[in-house]
């Protein structure tokens, strides 16, 4: 039988206790809008380090524990408004890490492509790609010289303690430029092509020796194209999948033969499932299937590039082993065992297997990593996301499931406040972006801040979500400004019938498509929401064709084309700044000056119309941010702003 000591680490210097004392279940907002303190947490192919993402003073830095002592030996960090992004372990000694740019004009940090290289003691540390580099003159002997464009880590190549292979997207003429490969000195940042992509903007696929095997393309966002190669290299050919009677197909790793690749894919359109790939004769075989809904990850092992499981979420997480005798699948299976109630990942490893990073968070855990030694068999907690957060104090979250007006099954998630019975409660509807998105069972801090004030929240999973197929995601084409509304509305009206919440006391937000959502569920349904919010929304369709980045490339056109269609009478139909003489609810508008997803025009035309009809309304511009808020003080003004609204308009 398995046992597991648990052992709590607990390191000032990291600062994981929240030394304030939470005296009532009523918290601030600060507790909700502050970022996460940890992520990002990986261990070094020996095991001598571990690194992770701190935030330091509204920056992520990298910091360098020492495991023999578990103590800080360094910390990477930038200096202005750069920070560190994502990074990875490329030897026992040395990681790559992204270069990022903070922007106010940006919901993320802007990525330019810089690629730096440092040891763990902080020595050797250097630009081994990007825009960096030397002039080369006069000289036979290669130099370093900058590169044009966006870079990515490919492979870490683990069996190379000098090499990497890197994925760069060039700046050309073309906004949608070849990609290439390159082999990448760790140590000097010499390089050499490995090859380029067939067609515009591939990525790609390396066997487990780290040959670059498959190309994958697409030149619409909606279907891609798969080409291949032979391990030595050559030319690339289009994969024949005339046999393979799937759709949807995404490459996930191949088998250690290199004969196979497994994918995930889907039949006529249904879930996307597991499948395997025949790469000799073409011919496929399903390894797993869940009816209801595509798997959320596919776990591979980081250093034999084996694939161990498959997670999914049809409403609570879970997992299925493809190889259940593996190493992985033993050890998963053990920490599932060891911390119950959590959704459990194991997210990194050493090369020999003895250590593992452990991931644990629930729906009123944000998140804890761990480190589990299997010599000793311990777990060791190591860095809590936000340890400020009581899970005693957060409210719980429930998966529901309902057929929507015309029969289509639609998951949803119900957050009920913390000691409330599920009777007469207020509640906020809040839709998802995207809307190729959708929600899951996990901690959400909007949602637990609602929850906190007592409001319960519902979380659809409307027609046009990701995750269920393209049948279900192809339903809530050019049906935005009907059925998928009334997919989220179907849903308030099942909770109304059961008496779980107060029909006359409920409001509806949402950000992003989100927003969109918000407006135009109350103009569709204007007896049923008190109030509505909308974060940087969409609410001029017709505006999608003339502002914003979506319709700046023929990719973006041709998706818009498919979603939302070209018939005028029908966008303006669907738009909530044509139709506010049918909006009861006073609104709440909130936008960012920079947002390009979500141009403030789209924002402007929906204030020109409620002044218009003289309709109740608040608008809150924030000048320097993007689409979202990356700055931690805005999304402490926009939680309070949020709060503030409902309580006026809500009974609570």
């Amino acid at each position: 039988m398995f046992r597991l000591s648990l052992f709590i680490l607990v390191i000032l210097v990291f600062s994981l206790t929240f030394t304030g004392t939470v005296n009532s279940k009523s918290l601030s907002v600060d507790n909700f809008s502050k970022a996460d303190e940890f992520s990002r947490v990986t261990i070094s192919p020996d095991g001598s380090y571990i690194g992770a993402i701190k935030k330091l003073e509204g920056k992520n830095s990298l910091i360098i524990v020492d495991t023999s002592k578990f103590s800080v030996i360094h910390a990477v960090s930038f200096p202005g408004n750069a920070q560190v992004g994502e990074y990875h372990w490329v030897n026992n000694e040395r990681v790559i890490l992204e270069k990022e740019y903070l922007r106010g004009w940006q919901d993320t940090p802007i990525y330019y492509g810089e690629l730096f290289a440092i040891n763990a003691d902080g020595s050797r540390g250097k630009y081994v790609i990007g825009m960096h580099g030397e002039q080369q003159i006069g000289s036979r002997v290669k130099k370093q010289t900058p590169v044009n464009g966006t870079s990515y880590l490919l492979d870490p190549l683990l069996h190379d303690d000098k090499k990497v292979l890197v994925v760069t997207y060039p700046w050309t003429a073309s906004n949608e430029p070849t990609s290439v490969v390159y082999e990448v000195d760790v140590y000097r940042g010499l390089r050499t092509q490995i090859t380029r992509s067939p067609m515009p903007m591939g990525r790609f696929l390396t066997d487990h020796e780290g040959n670059v095997r498959i190309a994958i393309s697409t030149d619409d966002y909606l279907n891609a194209k798969i080409h291949i190669r032979e391990p030595e290299g050559g030319s690339w050919k289009e994969l024949d999948l005339t046999g393979v009677n799937y759709t949807d197909i995404s490459l996930e790793t191949f088998d250690k033969t290199g004969n196979f690749v497994y994918a995930m894919a889907s039949s006529n359109g249904e879930a996307e499932g597991l499948i395997k790939i025949n790469l000799i004769t073409n011919k496929a075989t399903q390894i797993f299937q869940d009816k209801q809904v595509s798997p959320k990850h596919v776990w591979v092992d980081e250093v034999t590039k084996e694939l161990f499981a498959i997670e999914t979420e049809a409403d609570y997480p879970s997992y299925s082993f493809i190889d259940s005798e593996s190493e992985k699948s033993k050890r998963l299976k053990d920490m599932l065992g060891a911390l119950p109630g959590n959704q459990v990942q194991l997210i990194s490893s050493t090369e020999v297997g003895d250590k593992s990073i452990i991931y644990a968070s629930s729906d009123i855990n944000p998140g804890q990593f761990y480190l589990y030694d299997a010599k000793s068999n311990k777990l060791r907690i190591l860095f809590s996301t936000r340890g400020w957060i009581k899970e005693a104090d957060m409210a719980q979250t429930t998966p529901i499931r309902f057929k929507s007006r015309d029969g289509l099954q639609v998951l949803a998630y119900l957050t009920v406040p913390n000691g409330k019975v599920e009777k007469n409660l207020p509640l906020v509807v809040m839709p998802h972006g995207g809307p190729i998105a959708r929600d899951y069972w996990g901690y959400d801090p909007e949602v637990q801040m609602l929850a906190n004030k007592g409001i319960a929240v519902l979380r659809v999973n409307f027609r046009g979500s990701k995750g269920f197929g393209m049948n279900f995601q192809k339903a809530g084409y050019r049906q935005w400004g009907e059925n998928v509304q009334y997919d989220i509305i179907d849903g308030v009206k099942l909770l109304i019938a059961d008496g779980t919440v107060n029909k006359d006391n409920i409001c509806i937000m949402g950000s992003s498509f989100g927003g969109y959502s918000a407006l135009q569920s109350a103009i569709l349904e204007p007896n049923m929401f008190k109030c509505a919010i909308g974060l940087m929304g969409i609410y001029d369709l017709p505006l999608m064709y003339n502002e914003g980045d979506t319709q700046q490339y023929s990719s973006g056109v041709n998706y818009l084309e498919t979603v939302i269609g070209t018939d005028e009478a029908q966008l303006k139909a669907f738009s909530p700044s044509y139709n506010i003489d049918k909006l009861k609810a006073p609104v709440l508008i909130v936008h960012g000056g920079e947002d390009q997803r979500a141009p403030i025009e789209q924002a402007e035309s929906l204030i020109a119309a409620l002044k218009k009809a003289k309709h109740p309304y608040i608008y809150e511009l924030l000048e320097d941010e993007g689409h979202g808020f990356y700055k931690e003080e805005h999304r402490t003004y926009y939680y309070k702003k949020v709060l503030a609204f409902l309580e006026q308009h809500l009974t609570l």
